[in-house]
């Protein structure tokens, strides 16, 4: 969906690096029962992450900063254990240095230093707050300063909520996957096709020179046959309504509208009535030739899944089988904002395509250029000095949607095939504990090397 945005940037690289692993766990010894309602989760290895940011607490030298979620790659894991009637979380990568405070700053310190121990207070919803012993005084981010992010040094200071924690286990507890008749859709993973439309099957969907690399070698028919089941498109407006292309329309041959790819979907669940299929619009199209465009589909509303309309957000989402008994077995998303379609007076939500930062939650786009260096870590793609709606983000009854994405700046078929091969590896050691729930959606480039459907069918062997 934004490979272009950076592909003249690159140039050939060095060969892609191997991604270190995770720190090494250990058995620890359980800490002391707290009486009372502030129990603490059992002795082991975590992420302190903040509920607010989805961001871990990292040792940086004698700092501690809230970085982007990492494995431990810069010392991201905690070992919790009792001392005395406290705890504390000591640096998995550092022996004896500890996660404590100074002057207002969250710090390291020597693990025995008085500065390093914490009551964990439980607020409610696996949340903790660390508070100092005989202190009203806590691990807290700093405030945000106007119109910028969350500032990386952590600090201590009030009760508030961005005192509050996750403590996420680095090796957390899988349960078997319901039987069939009982998985809702959160408990689902779907192979998804990143810039599906762009196969250079179908049609044109780039200039020329971007045609040289297109995301997928397949065009959506055998994509659906291939089992994908997640689509992203990306929509332009032109006089012809809503074309797939890449940034613009303009010098593409062959361009291909939405409503031939919908066909083409809404076909094959009419074919294969068990059958689900989402779609993500990176959209860039006004609300009435979207709606133009769908209407043009045939059969497209008698297979629409619209959740907003069916007590989702109260209830949870449902299970596939009820799904499939309805027959609502196609979703569509679009990134567009909804205050800009009240703006312009017709929401896209009246015609059934929802709004993608309303129902999901997604990891940032790119892994790094086509070739070269990568970067495994998982954080939001909406993490911004404007926008804040983390990985972890959740409700009380109602789970956000995850679209972990897999891809590079540049879909090189070779770095594509070894980042699909090591998917799963990331996805169970990265993204899950990032988010704090397993992908739903998993996209990809060239689904077709490196076997990133077989990660797919291991994700849905089990329930995060």
């Amino acid at each position: 969906m934004r490979t272009s945005r950076t592909l003249l940037a690159v140039t050939a690289a060095l060969a892609a690096v191997a991604i270190a692993s995770a720190g090494a766990a250990g058995a620890v010894a359980a800490p002391p029962t707290q009486a009372g309602p502030a129990a603490a989760p059992p002795g082991g290895i975590y992420y302190v992450q903040s509920t607010v940011t989805g961001l871990n607490a990292a040792a940086a030298a004698a700092a501690v900063e809230q970085h982007r979620p990492k494995g431990n790659e810069d010392h991201q894991q905690w070992t919790l254990r009792g001392a005395g009637s406290a705890y504390v979380l000591e640096d998995v990568g550092a022996a004896g240095t500890c996660l404590g405070r100074s002057g207002g700053q969250a710090r390291t310190v020597g693990c025995t230093a008085s500065d390093a121990a914490w009551e964990l207070v439980d607020v409610g919803g696996d949340r903790y707050r660390l508070k100092a012993p005989g202190a009203e005084s806590y691990l807290t981010v700093a405030a945000k300063p106007g119109g910028q992010n969350y500032p990386a040094q952590l600090a201590v200071g009030g009760s508030g909520s961005l005192a509050e924690w996750y403590l996420t286990p680095v090796g957390p507890v899988r349960n078997p996957m319901p039987p069939a008749d009982q998985r809702t859709l959160d408990e689902m993973s779907f192979l998804t096709a990143h810039n599906a439309y762009a196969n250079g099957v179908d049609g044109g969907f780039a200039p020329p020179f971007i045609n040289l690399a297109p995301n997928q070698n397949r065009g959506i028919n055998q994509q659906l046959a291939d089992g994908v089941r997640g689509f992203q498109l990306d929509i332009h407006q032109t006089g012809d309504g809503a074309i797939l292309c890449h940034n613009s329309c303009t010098l593409v041959s062959r361009p291909v509208a939405l409503w031939v790819d919908l066909q083409r979907m809404v076909d094959f669940l009419a074919a294969n009535p068990d059958q689900f299929v989402t779609v993500f619009l990176e959209d860039y199209v006004d609300p009435g030739v979207l709606r133009s465009e769908i209407e043009r589909v045939a059969g497209l509303s008698d297979v629409l899944y619209r959740p907003n309309l069916t007590g989702v957000r109260e209830n949870g989402w449902p299970t596939m089988a009820r799904l499939i008994a309805d027959n609502d077995r196609l979703l569509i998303f679009s990134d567009h904002s909804r205050s800009a379609d009240e703006g312009a007076g017709l929401t896209r939500e009246s015609f059934g395509v929802l709004y993608q930062r309303e129902w999901t939650v997604e990891n940032y786009w790119s892994m790094g250029p086509g070739i070269g260096t990568s970067d495994w870590s998982c954080y939001s793609r909406w993490y911004d000095a404007g926008t804040n709606i983390p990985l972890t983000q959740t409700g009380t009854a109602f789970r956000p949607l995850y679209v972990m994405n897999h891809f590079r700046d540049v879909p090189v078929e070779a770095t594509a095939r070894t980042d699909n091969e090591r998917l799963l590896d990331r996805a169970q050691r990265f993204c899950q504990p990032a988010a704090r729930k397993k992908p739903n959606f998993v996209a990809v480039d060239r689904y077709d090397v490196g076997n990133p459907g077989a990660a797919v069918t291991t994700l849905n062997t089990y329930t995060y």
